[in-house]
């Protein structure tokens, strides 16, 4: 729970910047000896500056041509072509090497190998990390010519979010906290730019939905989140919008944050379908996409639809596509185990399909929750359907042991028929 509640705080405060560019998502061990500016009691509303206000020149976030130019690697980044999106990022390294653009590019790509496992993989991390070290430390040197130079914070506050992202996910409490504290220095003060493009918008957005919505789930913290932002929760819903109708770089990644608001924390799955849909289908080769578009479907009863996107999982899956793991795979193979459960009535598929799903997650080590314990369940009921005790009595006995809640009645299920059957034995 400790945990939970420290990596609750750091999304807060600089971890949900992590994802401001394309590219959702979990930078260097921060150096301690450079001096962050002072973080105050501040509230991110709506700041806008006229274009004029700021000497935009040299800045590629505003520039059209770079836009132009980058408009296919950024679309083969999300649809996980990384190797033609890395050779376009290279090759704006070559032509602006000072600029932290390129490098923070380069880490994202990265970042998005890390993505399709839930960030368990730690086999890019050293890439990650150098790569957005890299743009912090051309960040700063921007930053230091001039104190104005909102671009160079909007990088600044974004590497520094993805670098305490990444080290909460491996429990290294201190850096991340660090890299947290100076992403919210630096999103302070970028969001005075944001008339100037909806990219300034997003970290702000994310920062005002989530800092009332952790303040009204974990009351324990509301002493703490006097000293950050306030935030406004529907603000910050409105803002999302408007960067996904409008953000270049950040519009698919606030598609994906509103995507999961409104799937996991507004619990509106019907909200979320437009979102998953839209980039399930623009991107059918990104395994993370699919499978919550698959989610989303299997919740809202369009059967047909998660079907279809589940079977074309397992096709990527067993064809190698980059993106596809095990993870995806645990998803697929469940919501086909359910449908041939439920909706075919062919208990000799949906075994397969349920026994396949309890590999996968336990090729991932989730074996405490969520598909692992349903797949077993549903295993469970239909031997006891087929007039098979010993086999449910197996099935239950995991479910038994591993469902945490108590009350539930799935673990009442369980108990229940284990002592029934131990007394028939």
């Amino acid at each position: 729970m400790i945990c939970h509640l420290r990596y609750l705080l750091l999304f807060l405060w600089g971890i949900s910047l992590s994802l401001i560019f394309p590219g959702r998502a979990y930078a260097q061990q921060p150096d301690t000896t450079r001096k962050a500016a002072p973080i105050r009691n501040i509230q991110l509303d709506n700041v806008d500056v006229a274009p004029q206000a700021a000497d935009t020149k040299g800045w590629l976030l505003l520039d059209k041509d770079i836009q132009l130019e980058l408009d296919g690697a950024v679309q083969n980044l999300y649809n996980f072509k990384y190797d033609k999106a890395e050779k376009q990022f290279r090759s704006l390294k070559r032509r602006y090497p000072n600029h932290p653009m390129p490098y923070f590019l380069l880490g994202l790509s990265q970042w998005w190998k890390i993505m399709p496992s839930n960030i368990n993989s730690r086999q890019y991390d050293k890439v990650f990390f150098a790569y957005m070290d890299s743009a912090i430390t051309k960040g700063e040197a921007q930053y230091r010519l001039d104190n104005r130079n909102y671009e160079a914070c909007f990088f600044l506050s974004a590497a520094y979010g993805f670098d305490a992202r990444l080290h909460a996910e491996r429990k290294d409490w201190r850096k991340a906290t660090v890299s947290s504290k100076r992403a919210l220095a630096y999103l302070e003060k970028s969001q005075e730019a944001n008339g100037l493009s909806p990219e300034f918008l997003f970290g702000q957005a994310l920062m005002n939905y989530y800092a009332p919505w952790i303040s009204d789930n974990y009351p324990l913290l509301r002493p703490v989140l006097l000293f950050f932002p306030r935030g406004n929760r529907e603000l910050g819903l409105k803002q999302l919008k408007s960067v996904a109708d409008n953000g270049f770089y950040t519009g698919n990644e606030a598609r994906v944050f509103l995507m999961k608001i409104y799937m996991n924390t507004e619990e509106k799955p019907a909200e979320a379908l437009p979102m998953a849909q839209y980039l399930a289908n623009r991107y059918p080769d990104n395994g993370f996409f699919q499978r919550f578009y698959a989610l989303v479907s299997y919740n809202l009863g369009n059967f047909n639809e998660c079907e279809r996107v589940s079977r074309e999982i397992l096709d990527k899956l067993n064809r190698g596509y980059p993106g596809y793991e095990s993870i995806s795979g645990k998803y697929a193979t469940y919501f086909l185990g359910s449908l041939m459960h439920r909706k075919y009535e062919d208990l000799a598929r949906a075994k397969e399909y349920y026994q396949r799903s309890i590999v996968f997650a336990e090729a991932t080590g989730e074996t405490s929750t969520g598909f692992y314990l349903y797949a077993h369940l549903n295993l469970a009921r239909i031997a006891d359907k087929e007039k098979d005790p010993a086999t449910a009595a197996r099935y239950y006995a995991v479910v038994e042991d591993k469902w945490e809640d108590r009350k539930a009645i799935e673990y009442r299920e369980a108990k229940v028929y284990l002592k029934d059957h131990k007394k028939k034995s």
